[in-house]
């Protein structure tokens, strides 16, 4: 179980590097925190309840933040579905 949690994190994080992310990087947070999460679950040999908890709280942590790289604004989330847009 432990060799497929690694392939299937370095799947989602290649996945990742092939999205469109110029102009909003919320999937690229989402794919990258949920990888992470399932690399620590790994790394400490969670059980598998943990380790989908820790994905899904990777890939909420990623989704906070989406940022426009061609206007320079970063859009932060305000929890309860909506977002304010800043300059970044």
């Amino acid at each position: 179980m432990k060799r497929s949690l690694i392939i299937a994190s370095i799947a989602s994080l290649t996945l990742a590097g092939c999205l469109d992310t110029t102009d909003n990087r919320e999937v690229t947070g989402a794919a990258l925190g949920a990888g992470a999460g399932l690399i620590g679950a790994a790394i400490f040999d969670a059980n598998a309840g943990w380790t989908v908890i820790s994905a899904l709280a990777g890939a909420a942590a990623g989704t906070l933040i989406a940022r426009n790289t061609r206007t320079n604004q970063c859009a932060y989330s305000n929890g309860d579905g909506t977002y304010r847009t800043v300059p970044c």
